[in-house]
């Protein structure tokens, strides 16, 4: 169960570093959401489902919407 742990440690680390090194608004929001859902799934074997649950709608639903439609709108695609 420690190498489930150290890859999903290590994939929010890159993903999250990812999400920094992005320098295209979409690029980032897509990269984002990929951080979200691995967020979801270290929630999920850390054993914290309510908040994996939570991660899933918020961080990779929800913001990356809410941006997008912002980035639609302003026209910094």
């Amino acid at each position: 169960m420690s190498v489930l742990y150290a890859v999903l440690y290590l994939a929010a680390a890159f993903t999250g570093a990812a999400v920094v090194f992005q320098r295209r608004p979409i690029n980032q929001l897509f990269v984002f959401s990929l951080f979200g859902t691995v967020l979801t799934l270290l929630f999920f074997a850390l054993h914290a489902p309510d908040v994996a649950l939570s991660e899933l709608a918020v961080g990779t639903v929800l913001i990356p919407v809410i941006v997008l439609i912002a980035i639609m709108k302003t026209g910094r695609v």
